[in-house]
């Protein structure tokens, strides 16, 4: 299939990029910044160069991984973000009906859903964790990248409405460098190890998710995914997961506590939400490889983490 992969150049994309080719795509890359896997330099909200790409190369579906993220926000007015991340994504969609595509992957994000008051958490008063899956709401994005975000997913929303492509809309947990990468303690590894639980994903593993939607999205007609590291815990434990952290992660990993101390890292004291990957699993047969055990077993052989690190990792399009 002749795909069209937005955002080729990110941190997504190179891991994409490839995995898509190695089974037999051939991938176009649309990138504002060079790259590997980038052929065309260009935005997603220049319309006339989304047409030009589209007959030029006989785009069969779009994977539109592209976006501005939040640690943009300081870097880029609003309006650049409802340029980049919803009139781009209109743009896809209009090319895509127009061409007769029968799928549409939209990379989305899970930030989407977190209010200020889900944010808070215990500190706001929470009295138990936040269970995160595709019917929580009502959602309240706290900042322009999630307003646009949510925005970009009701045009995929509308277009299914009213054309009847069948779209995947992919909320991603963690899975990119962040700005806490670089802290001393808990040590970055530390913060990625502990959000394992509840929050993140391996970069491999969000590129597997959206082959899993390519795959398996064209019967389906519009869904929703939260993608995540399937949590351990259970709705039950929110209440204690708030409360005592620690009590609940040594019930379901009694070696949990000995090897963090081995490594001299330290759980966390409380977790306030936790997201619900299920549905993937259930409609797409995705379910992510790596997992919380995954991280206790390479602490316990003393082999390297199976996440990527990379604190001093600088998004191709802020490079000089």
């Amino acid at each position: 299939m002749k795909l069209l992969l937005t955002g080729s150049s990110g941190w997504l994309g190179r891991f994409l990029a490839p995995k898509l080719a190695a089974i037999g795509h051939e991938v176009v890359g649309l990138d504002v910044a060079v790259g590997d896997h980038t052929d065309e330099i260009g935005s997603v909200a220049d319309r006339k160069l989304i047409d030009k790409l589209f007959s030029d190369h006989a785009i069969e579906a779009v994977i539109h991984a592209g976006a501005l993220h939040k640690p943009d926000i300081v870097r880029y007015p609003n309006s650049a973000f409802v340029d980049v991340n919803v009139t781009g994504t209109l743009n896809l969609l209009e090319a895509a009906v127009q061409a007769g595509h029968d799928r549409f992957i939209f990379t989305s994000t899970t930030s989407l859903m977190i209010s200020e008051t889900v944010r808070a958490g215990r500190d706001g008063g929470a009295e138990q964790a936040f269970w995160l899956d595709e019917e929580f709401g009502p959602l309240k994005p706290r900042n322009i990248y999630g307003v646009t975000k949510i925005s970009a997913e009701h045009l995929c929303r509308l277009y299914h409405k009213l054309h009847g492509i069948n779209v995947a809309v992919l909320r991603t947990g963690r899975f990119f460098p962040e700005d806490d990468d670089t802290l001393a303690t808990p040590s970055g590894p530390n913060l990625k190890a502990n959000e394992f639980l509840n929050r993140r994903l391996t970069v491999e593993d969000a590129a597997d998710a959206h082959i899993a939607a390519l795959d398996g999205i064209s019967d389906l007609g519009f869904e929703t995914f939260i993608l995540s590291a399937p949590t351990p815990f259970a709705r039950e434990d929110c209440r204690q997961l708030i409360l005592d952290a620690p009590s609940v992660i040594t019930r379901y990993f009694p070696e949990a506590a000995a090897l963090y101390e081995q490594k001299g890292w330290v759980l966390p004291d409380h977790i306030d939400r936790i997201y619900d990957a299920g549905k993937a699993e259930r409609l797409l047969g995705f379910r992510a490889k790596t997992d919380f055990t995954s991280i206790l077993y390479a602490l316990a052989e003393d082999r390297a983490l199976p996440f990527q690190h990379d604190p001093s990792y600088i998004s191709p399009k802020e490079m000089p």
